[in-house]
């Protein structure tokens, strides 16, 4: 359905793009002719999925509950690529649980990668195309519980309703 060189040339940045849905994304881009940045918080997944994938693929581990390392993290991508052209937001945590059995901070958790990851990252790199005058595209991942909410997701529906708002 689409052409081998749909993405020829563009460089894409996925958090959380180690695993799941990420890799999965990541994977196909590079099948479309992208250059791929991954990153998440471990490292030894990051090079386990690179080394796996089939294509141009640059790592670097970054907690986007850090504005420090992600701004270290999108400084890398764009030392090493030379720009970032597509920003998905996909990192992502939860803990599938009963919301009375959550304590602050398995709520503060999950707050800190889903809503503020994703907003400290759409800040860093929109930042950086601003003042570039280059713009791009984001992408941010959310679920169909950020509008309905969801038993034993509370943090994840809350967090993900937040990024809804913020795309």
């Amino acid at each position: 359905m689409f052409d081998a060189s749909l993405l020829k040339d563009k460089v894409i940045l996925i958090t959380g793009g180690g695993t799941g849905l990420g890799r999965a994304m990541g994977e196909r881009f590079l099948e479309l002719g992208a250059q791929l940045a991954i990153t998440s918080r471990r490292e030894e997944v990051l090079a386990k999925a690179a080394s796996e994938m089939d294509g141009n693929v640059f790592y670097k581990s970054c907690d986007v509950r850090d504005p420090q390392q992600i701004a270290e993290m999108v400084s890398a991508v764009e030392q090493h690529y030379g720009r970032i052209d597509v920003l998905i937001n996909n990192a992502a945590g939860n803990f599938a649980s009963p919301t009375e059995n959550l304590s602050s901070r398995a709520v503060d958790a999950v707050l800190n990668i889903v809503l503020h990851g994703t907003f400290y990252t759409t800040l860093e790199v929109g930042k950086r195309w601003i003042e570039q005058g280059t713009g791009g595209t984001m992408l941010n991942i959310v679920t169909s519980y950020a509008s309905t909410g969801s038993a034993f997701v509370v943090p994840s529906a809350a967090a993900k309703a937040g990024v809804l708002a913020l795309t």
